[in-house]
């Protein structure tokens, strides 16, 4: 727990950082009493959680460090169900096989940023599906479904967006949905005495919905708080890519990728970001704004956003491999990544294919290389270039004409980097 907090700080934490849309009246008084127990529910739909699912994680951080206890709810039940708010169609249902090992998945990558083993409120993990699986449905529908009235959930956006379209509708499985997250607020107020659900703006009515069954089932006092949903300056949704969303795993989206992502963030959103993020305080983000404000050019902003939430979910050895693949896009130095390090920065240049045999032995002139693969358009665009000092091999000057290219500068045997000028980059693939 961070030394300056206190448990009464937490709603004026997230305030200032732009990460409090809302809540239920008394949640302040409520956190400002004592420490108390505050969950936040995450979809195991998929293998990996995304970059958008960073601000309720923050939110359940800063609950931590103001000295409350975090439970990360796991819906391997509702999982397998499917939450309608924010979408247009029925999802594709998953089996319970593939909905475990997800929730597995889900619970390591939470705990970069939730921590499980302080002494004095560490946090907990739970998975609806440990309650849900063995709920006798008649016992559900008369204990829970009567606290329900479909005049209400009708009324709901999600699902009045859903009835709107006439070819999708809405199934009686997904209308459900609020019934069962509401069913968790109760279960964790009774087995771990939470009192309180944190969640995206999106999920407020299915948060004031488990407050209302807490009320009327236990006649106690439950509450809620929602972050905001992101947009970008630009227009384009927050955590996506031309090459699709940015992932907290590893194998499903690299550290450099995931490092590019924030450093690239533009210069509108980078503060923001900032206090949405990382754990840096008012007079840092201060510093980087005025920064930002005075030597745009030198992005130490965007820098620091970028090396915050990476060494989080990637630790230090992964914050150090997505910065020398920076360096080594800028013309750095090569020695040290292995190959798929390689494959992984330059996927989206140009690339060519050599064989193997071809670079054995006395190996292969780097004029014909040049020309036969078309980085050069000829012999002699090539040898000037060469003499111009514009050609690098793995990021190194080249200035022999005469050179030869061998297996001894293939990348771990399975790349060549050529760089023509300044940023014109080319990866010459070794085959056979």
């Amino acid at each position: 727990m961070s030394s300056h907090a206190t448990v009464t700080s937490v709603l004026d934490e997230l305030r200032w950082r732009g990460l409090l849309q809302d809540a239920t009246e008394g949640a302040a008084e409520h956190f400002a009493e004592s420490p108390r127990t505050v969950y936040i529910g995450f979809d195991p739909t998929g293998a990996s959680l995304h970059i958008g699912t960073l601000l309720p994680i923050m939110g359940l951080v800063h609950a931590q460090r103001a000295g409350h206890t975090p439970i990360a709810l796991v819906g391997g039940g509702t999982g397998l169900i499917g939450d309608p708010s924010g979408k247009t169609a029925e999802r594709r249902l998953l089996t319970k096989e593939q909905v475990a090992e997800n929730a597995e998945a889900i619970r390591a990558q939470l705990q970069h940023f939730l921590d499980f083993d302080v002494k004095s409120n560490p946090a907990r993990m739970r998975n609806n599906l440990d309650w849900l699986g063995d709920l006798p449905l008649v016992d559900f529908l008369r204990d829970i479904g009567k606290h329900f009235s479909v005049n209400q959930m009708l009324a709901k956006e999600s699902v009045k967006r859903r009835l709107a379209n006439e070819e999708t509708g809405i199934s009686f499985t997904e209308f459900s949905y609020a019934l069962l997250q509401s069913y968790d607020f109760l279960e964790l107020h009774r087995t771990e005495g939470c009192t309180v659900q944190m969640g995206g703006s999106d999920q407020w009515g299915n948060i004031t919905a488990g407050i209302d069954l807490v009320r009327r089932v236990q006649g106690a006092r439950a509450y809620g708080v929602v972050s905001p949903l992101i947009t970008q300056a630009s227009g384009v949704k927050f955590g996506k890519t031309e090459e699709g969303a940015v992932w907290l795993d590893a194998a499903m989206t690299s550290p450099f990728r995931f490092y590019q992502y924030w450093i690239n963030v533009e210069d509108a959103d980078v503060v923001k970001y900032l206090k949405y993020f990382t754990l840096l305080d008012v007079r840092r983000i201060a510093e980087l704004e005025h920064d930002l404000r005075t030597e745009p050019q030198k992005r130490s902003a965007q820098k620091a956003l970028a090396d915050d939430v990476t060494r989080r979910l990637h630790g230090e050895t992964g914050l150090a491999r997505a910065q020398q693949a920076t360096r080594v896009l800028f013309g750095g130095e090569v020695e040290g990544l292995g190959a798929d390090d390689i494959a992984d920065i330059f996927a989206d240049v140009p690339s060519h294919d050599v064989a193997k045999e071809q670079l054995a032995g006395p190996g292969k002139a780097l004029v014909d290389l040049l020309s036969e693969t078309g980085i050069a358009s000829s012999k002699g665009d090539a040898r000037r270039s060469i003499e111009g000092g514009g050609v690098y091999l793995n990021n190194v000057r080249m200035d022999d004409v005469a050179r030869s290219v061998t297996m001894r500068d293939a990348i771990k045997g399975r790349f060549l980097l050529i760089r023509m000028g300044k940023k014109r980059y080319h990866l010459i693939g070794v085959r056979g």
